[in-house]
Formats: structure tokens, C-alpha cells, sequence
């Protein structure tokens, strides 16, 4: 084609492995090491597809390789799954995880599993102060506001969102807070480029097939991972006392040793609901 014009090249991007977020190598790959998660679509010009994944985008950019960086900024349109700069998008995937009827979810929950959570929901709350990092208190972030971003009107949740949003609950996930997931972050840069920008599924194509899950079942893996982060909430206790009291380490270990395996269970079965729910 003529340098005066513009190919009309497309990335769609997807996702590719869904809520999981397992940890980058310790050390960056050569490129030639890097699976690049990018398929093309041969045409005139040529479209692409490429693979994403829900976390923050500085922990995966420096093992995306060059080849699907090239397609991005080539590209005159992409499309996303969701467009998350939406305002609309945001407020529909809100209200789509509200119990309808005005009920709470202590109307639609076992009593007792009710209190863990909410004992649970209070540990992460008084936690929060002491996870969050400098930088992002130099952003002006502060924990009552991180809390209530992330968890605000939790009783109101339906119980699929609630398990999802009690796994993001964790010392590691609330640090990274305020940088954008892969997505919203190559969404901005979309429009920062000044591309056309768009999406493949409609908030609705999202939010009903977890609504839809059976609730007995959606009910017994909140259990799972309620009793999970309790026991964790344990573990994390006793490493702290066994570190201030040295005594007792050899008394209360073999039961530590059984607690954490206990948990390890219950984190490969919540983990494995996840992927399926994330594949729907």
C-alpha cells in the first residue's frame, strides 16, 4: 500500500485464563521463550486475535512479547470483551451483582456462614491499613475507601460475586489497587492512540451465566472458601505467635502442618470452580 495510507488493521483481544493470576517468573525470558497468546486472522489487512488476563498489567508487560506489542500499535481498531471505559459497562456490571427483590444475603445464607464472612470482611477491613503500600497512599488512597471500592454493600451481593470478591481480598491483590488489569490498561492506551475502540459482549452476556450458576452448589463453594480464609486468618495467626514465643513452636507445628493442608484443599477446589466460571 501507498505510504499515505492508513491499513485498517484489527486486534480483538480476549481473555485468556480468566480471574487466575499465578506469579510472573523471577527473572524476564528471552523472546524467543515468550508465547505470545496471538493468533492472525489472514486477510487484507490482516486482523488478530490475542489473549489477556485480569491482573495488573505491570506484573505480565514485560512478558508479553514484541510480536503482539507490534500488533496493538499497528492496529486502527480493537475490541475487547468488555468495554471497560464505559461508564455504562461499569454500572451495569454493578447492579447485575445485586440480589434482586431488596434481599440480603442474610436472608439467602446459612446463619453461620453469614457470621464467618462478615468476622472475615471485618479481619480485611482492619488488615487493609497495614497492606496498603506508600505509593499508593502518595495517590491519595486510603483503606475506609479502598474497602468500600472493593467491598461496599457486600450484603447485598449475590453469592457467586461475593466468593469472587472475597479471593481478590488478599494482602498481595490489595497492593497492586490502582494500576489497571491488561485490559483496561490496553483500553486506555486504545483511546490514548486514538484508535476505535469496541467490545464482542454485552454486560448481560456476562453477568447471566454466573447469576444462572445452580445456588445450592454456588452456596456450598462459598462455604469452601469462607472456611478457607478462615483457617488462613489461623495460620497467619499462629505464624505470628509462634515467631514472638519460640517455646511453642514444636507443641503446636504437626497441628499447624494439618491446618495448612486443610486450607491448601480447600484453595485447589475454589481455584478450580474459578477457572470453569471464568471459561463460561
Amino acid at each position: 500500500r501507498g505510504s499515505g495510507m492508513q491499513l485498517n488493521l484489527t486486534l480483538i483481544c480476549f481473555v485468556f485464563g480468566g480471574f487466575l493470576s499465578p506469579p510472573p517468573p523471577l527473572s524476564s525470558p528471552q523472546q524467543g521463550e515468550l508465547n505470545s497468546f496471538l493468533w492472525t486472522i489472514r486477510r487484507d489487512p490482516p486482523a488478530y486475535l490475542f489473549g489477556t488476563i485480569h491482573v495488573p498489567y505491570t506484573r505480565v508487560w514485560d512478558f508479553i512479547p514484541d510480536n503482539s506489542k507490534a500488533a496493538f500499535h499497528a492496529s486502527s481498531s480493537v475490541y475487547f470483551e468488555l468495554d471497560l471505559t464505559d461508564p455504562y459497562t461499569i454500572s451495569g456490571l454493578a447492579s447485575c451483582q445485586m440480589l434482586p427483590h431488596g434481599e440480603n444475603l442474610q436472608d439467602v445464607l446459612p446463619r453461620e456462614l453469614y457470621r464467618r464472612l462478615k468476622r472475615h470482611l471485618d479481619y480485611i477491613k482492619l488488615m487493609l491499613p497495614h497492606w496498603m503500600t506508600p505509593d499508593q497512599r502518595g495517590k491519595g488512597l486510603y483503606a475506609d475507601y479502598l474497602f468500600n471500592a472493593i467491598a461496599g454493600n457486600w450484603e447485598r451481593k449475590r453469592p457467586v460475586w461475593v466468593m469472587l470478591m472475597v479471593n481478590s481480598l488478599t494482602e498481595t491483590d490489595i497492593r497492586s489497587r490502582g494500576v489497571p488489569v491488561l485490559d483496561l490498561y490496553l483500553a486506555q492506551e486504545a483511546e490514548r492512540m486514538k484508535k476505535t475502540t469496541g467490545a464482542v459482549e454485552r454486560v448481560e452476556e456476562q453477568c447471566h451465566p454466573l447469576n444462572g450458576l445452580n445456588f445450592s452448589q454456588v452456596r456450598r463453594l462459598l462455604g469452601l472458601v469462607a472456611y478457607g480464609v478462615g483457617h488462613s486468618r489461623a495460620s497467619a495467626a499462629f505464624a505470628w505467635g509462634a515467631a514472638r514465643f519460640p517455646s511453642r513452636r514444636s507443641v503446636l507445628s504437626a497441628k499447624n502442618v494439618r491446618c495448612a493442608r486443610r486450607v491448601l484443599r480447600v484453595y485447589r477446589v475454589y481455584r478450580l470452580s474459578e477457572r470453569q466460571m471464568s471459561r463460561v
